[in-house]
């Protein structure tokens, strides 16, 4: 273990016991704060562990007026750097599954003060809270803004459920990203951003995990977007940008990962077309308002019986829409899952459609096309947007539907 020659007996002491924790795997969490050293306006830091790849790294959370940094460290850098860093800070805070370790620094004395042992539900409760991995860092200071969090860092009561969504999406974002091949420079676009929680979360959660982002949200809401260029300004995300507009009005010129949740109708078809044409490596969506198919169907006589009814036949007309969707992804060249996502805004079920770009992709399946081409002559469907795109008809065939 790395011990600076200056420290006091008392600083030894807390290093030794953030080592003996580190190794016998009881580490918590450590909260360095009152920082003297060089860094300018560095307010706090907070480390704790984390698995990555299937390693793990020491993750060190920067904690400054306006802005947030987190870097990963491997594990046996852990002894010197927590060395340095609790030399620079007058107050270090070390929590373990077992007690709290306290060291407080003044000019004339070092204090080293242990709280009581942790009741035995406690300790049970703080193993649970570490499995449960969070994908975005509470502390982190755009959920303020946003209003996810109040100044004390807590989740605010009626944003719990979002916070949920939140970090379900970026999970499933972390998932797919690790099956593609990326450069650490990430191209994203996300069409219907609204408010931004979800551009914000992943965003930080991309700057935080070594990839270097460059992330556009783009929305109709004029308004919207300049709430949202203010909040990504004051947390010093220089890279994530705002643009007002709609899937049809901004064209990027290079796109990695396409996102659109709850585009209406065709809009959906235009931001997977956009995605699919830019060679995406990743398409992410939440379509809604399925409308374009449901005046085609024409129902084959044996379903009749079951789709005579609204609520049925509506179902009907998403899975067919969707599932045209997902065929289309995969006969050019992705990987398609299809499931349900946690429930968003005041929608009690989602659908989501991932699909990730396979290496191996030549020309469109033609197997896969024919499987689309029998569904839609079983229920006589003439037009399916995204269809018409990728074969260059939309024009052609006059479609006035807007998105």
């Amino acid at each position: 273990m790395t011990v600076s020659a200056s420290s006091t007996p008392q600083e030894q002491q807390f290093l030794e016991a953030f080592h003996q924790a580190l190794a016998s795997q009881r580490f918590d969490r450590m909260i360095l704060s009152q920082y003297q050293g060089e860094i300018e306006a560095l307010e706090k830091m907070t480390i704790r562990m984390i698995r990555l790849q299937d390693e793990w790294m020491l993750n060190v959370l920067y904690r400054f007026k306006t802005q947030d940094v987190t870097k990963n460290f491997p594990i046996d850098e852990a002894d010197p750097l927590v060395s340095n860093l609790v030399s620079e800070c007058k107050q270090a805070n070390l929590f373990t599954l077992d007690s709290e370790l306290q060291l407080k620094k003044n000019k004339k004395k070092a204090i080293l003060t242990q709280s009581k042992k942790a009741s035995a539900s406690k300790i049970i409760e703080k193993s649970h809270d570490r499995q449960k991995h969070r994908f975005v860092e509470q502390e982190s200071y755009f959920l303020q803004p946003l209003g996810i969090t109040d100044q004390k860092e807590q989740i605010i009561p009626s944003m719990a459920r979002k916070w949920k969504q939140i970090n379900k999406f970026v999970e499933i974002c972390s998932g797919a990203l690790n099956q593609i091949q990326v450069d650490q420079q990430l191209n994203v676009v996300d069409f219907g951003s609204g408010k931004g929680y979800l551009t914000f979360a992943l965003y930080d959660y991309l700057q935080k995990n070594d990839y270097k982002p460059y992330v556009t949200g783009v929305e109709l809401n004029e308004k919207m977007v300049q709430f949202c260029q203010d909040v990504a300004r004051k947390s010093d995300f220089k890279h994530l940008d705002f643009f007002q507009g709609d899937v049809r009005t901004y064209s990027p010129e290079k796109l990695d990962v396409m996102i659109a949740l709850h585009a209406c109708d065709v809009a959906t078809d235009f931001a997977i077309h956009t995605g699919i044409r830019l060679n995406a490596q990743m398409i992410m969506c939440a379509p809604c308002c399925h409308k374009e198919l449901r005046p085609q169907m024409q129902s084959p006589s044996v379903l009749k019986p079951m789709l005579q009814f609204g609520i049925h036949e509506g179902q009907q007309a998403e899975m067919l829409t969707d599932t045209i969707r997902a065929l289309l992804l995969k006969a050019y060249g992705y990987e398609t899952k299809v499931f349900e996502f946690v429930a968003l805004e005041h929608t009690s079920k989602n659908k989501m459609i991932l699909a990730t770009k396979r290496k191996d992709f030549n020309a469109p399946d033609q197997q896969v096309l024919d499987q689309i081409i029998a569904l839609k002559n079983m229920y006589g469907i003439q037009k399916h947007s995204l269809e018409l795109l990728l074969k260059g008809e939309w024009e052609q065939q006059n479609i006035g539907e807007k998105c």
